[in-house]
C-alpha cells in the first residue's frame, strides 16, 4: 500500500509540473530575453499562428461556455479544476507547436503566465478564490486580443 502511495504521489508530482517544464522548454526554445510588460510591435498587435488561434479560441470558448455557472455561483470545485484543465492542456498545445518570432514569442510568455495563474487559483493551488482563477484567465485573454493578431477575436462574455 505504501508504495502504491508512493507511485501514485511521483505520478501526480510529475503531472502537474508537466506544463511548468514544457513553459519553461518553450522559453529557452527562443533564448529571447523575457519581457516584464505587454507591448505593441511598434505599434501593431504582434503576429500569430495557426495553432496558437486554435488555442486561443478553444480556452476562449470553455471560458465562454463556463461563465454562466460562474456568474450565478453555480460552479463547482470540479468544474474549476476541469476548466484548469482545459486551459492548461490549451497553453500546453500552443506551446509545443510554437512557431512565433522570438519578440512575439516573449510578448506570448506574459499571456501563457496569466493564463497559468489563473488555471492553478482554479485548481485550488493558492489561498484565492477559485473564481479569481477564471477573472485571470479572462484577463490573460482581453491582453491577448489587445496585443496579437486575430482576426474576428472577441472575448467570452457570460
Amino acid at each position: 500500500m505504501k508504495t502504491r502511495l508512493s507511485v501514485l504521489l511521483v505520478a501526480l508530482v510529475l503531472a502537474a509540473s508537466s506544463n511548468v517544464r514544457a513553459a519553461d522548454a518553450h522559453h529557452h526554445h527562443h533564448g529571447a530575453a523575457e519581457p516584464t510588460k505587454l507591448q505593441l510591435n511598434a505599434g501593431k498587435k504582434w503576429a500569430t499562428d495557426a495553432p496558437l488561434r486554435q488555442s486561443m479560441n478553444e480556452i476562449n470558448q470553455a471560458m465562454a461556455k463556463a461563465l454562466p455557472a460562474i456568474h450565478k455561483d453555480q460552479f463547482s470545485n470540479g468544474d474549476y479544476q476541469a476548466l484548469a484543465a482545459t486551459v492548461s492542456a490549451k497553453v500546453g498545445s500552443a506551446i509545443e507547436q510554437c512557431k512565433l518570432a522570438p519578440e512575439a514569442d516573449a510578448m506570448l510568455h506574459l499571456i501563457i503566465a496569466d493564463l497559468m495563474a489563473g488555471a492553478e487559483i482554479m485548481e485550488g493551488k493558492s489561498a484565492q478564490a477559485r473564481h479569481d482563477g477564471a477573472v485571470r484567465v479572462l484577463e490573460a485573454l482581453k491582453s491577448y486580443g489587445k496585443y496579437f493578431q486575430h482576426p474576428g477575436w472577441k472575448i467570452a462574455k457570460g
